[in-house]
This record gives structure tokens, C-alpha cells and sequence, in this order.
């Protein structure tokens, strides 16, 4: 991208109007991670929570080694849960394994459950098996919503000794845990995955038995 278009794009932030700064976050995709950054560093502390939520996830798509301390330090001291949660989900798009203890601390200590979801979601995307246990907390927790992450989330570790585990949410009324399930079981290929997909693949719910066909089909293509 010419410098004339960045220089466009960076006036835009300065605007008064947020509609502009938005539209100029939004013209950054097509720019690349090292001349985007300082960008959208510009408006990381935005008065406007729409375009510090859209900077923050912006921050985890364009990865620079500028990426991590920002969004560490946000989703550790923000007043703002929403942010925190933006800075988690922002951390497991940059899948850089140094934000492992600070993904884990925040989902221990963080009093939000969106954040506390965001961070178990993130601690999925590093793949590292170190998540296991945080990830068993959050499987028997009390909100369904981090039930659901922790389904995914252990899949996306591979943590094969927890199958037993997450096998007992395939009775669930909620179908969406259901899905997850099979969406996560895909990870697994052994005999009690495969036959719990079969099971789920005549599942009640079409999206459901979806997910589970597709699981069958990802087991079987390996």
C-alpha cells in the first residue's frame, strides 16, 4: 500500500468523528502487520469502546513482537471486562505460546465469566497440553458457556485422557454442547470417539449430527 493511503488511513484516526476511525481500522486489513501496528496503537486507549474493541482484535490479527505486551497488559489491568475479553480472544488469534500463563492467571483470577470464556477459548488455540487442567476447571464449572469452550478447548490440546470426561456432556439437553462435542471429538481417533460420534450422528438436532459426520469424515481422512 502507497504511503499516501497510510497517511490517509492515519489522518482518519485522528478524527473526531468515530465512524471515521472505525472505517480507517477497517482499511487495514489490506495493510501489512509491521505498518498497520503503530496505526492502530494510535487508538488502543480510543474514548469510544467500539474502536478499542475493533484495535484490540485488530492487534491479534496483524502479529508483530509489539502485539503481545500490549494485549497482555490489557487483558491484566483493563477496567473494562469487555476489553479484557477482546485482549483474551486477541492473544489466542496471535497463538504465541508466551501468553500461556497470562491466558491461565486470568482465568483463575478474573471475576468475568466473558473473560474467563475468552481465556479458555485462547488457551484451545495455543494447542499446548500444559492447558489441561484449567480446562477440566472449566468443564465443571456452572455456566454453560465455559462448558462449551472447554469441550472445543481440550479437542484443540488433543488431551486424549479427558475423553471420558467430556463424553458425559453427549446426554446434554443443550444441543450446542452437543456440537461442540462432536466438533471436538474429531480430534480424537480412537474406538470411544468414534463410536460416541456415531451416536451423535443421529442426533435430534441436524447440526449436531453435522458436526459429527464431519468429525467422522475428518478421523477417517487421516
Amino acid at each position: 500500500m502507497s504511503n499516501v493511503n497510510l497517511a490517509e488511513i492515519s489522518s482518519k484516526l485522528d478524527s473526531s468523528n468515530s465512524k471515521d476511525r472505525l472505517l480507517a481500522l477497517a482499511s487495514l486489513r489490506e495493510v501489512s502487520a509491521e505498518d498497520a501496528v503503530p496505526l492502530i496503537i494510535k487508538v488502543i486507549d480510543d474514548e469510544i469502546l467500539p474502536v478499542r474493541s475493533m484495535a484490540v482484535f485488530a492487534l491479534g490479527i496483524k502479529k508483530t513482537e509489539e502485539c503481545l505486551p500490549i494485549l497482555v497488559k490489557l487483558l491484566e489491568t483493563d477496567p473494562d471486562y469487555g476489553i479484557r475479553a477482546d485482549a483474551a480472544g486477541a492473544l489466542g488469534y496471535l497463538r504465541d505460546i508466551r501468553a500461556f500463563e497470562a491466558l491461565v492467571r486470568s482465568f483463575y483470577e478474573d471475576t468475568e465469566w466473558l473473560v474467563r470464556f475468552s481465556a479458555a477459548v485462547s488457551l484451545g488455540n495455543l494447542g499446548d497440553i500444559r492447558a489441561k487442567q484449567v480446562l477440566l476447571k472449566a468443564l465443571h464449572s456452572d455456566e454453560t458457556v465455559l462448558q462449551q469452550a472447554a469441550i472445543s478447548a481440550l479437542g484443540e490440546i488433543k488431551a486424549e485422557d479427558c475423553i471420558e470426561e467430556i463424553l458425559v456432556f453427549a446426554q446434554s439437553d443443550d444441543w450446542l454442547i452437543r456440537q461442540r462435542l462432536a466438533e471436538s471429538l474429531g480430534n480424537f481417533n480412537t474406538e470411544k470417539s468414534i463410536s460416541a460420534l456415531k451416536f451423535l450422528a443421529k442426533d435430534v438436532n441436524p447440526q449436531v449430527c453435522q458436526a459429527a459426520n464431519h468429525s467422522l469424515g475428518k478421523i477417517n481422512n487421516n
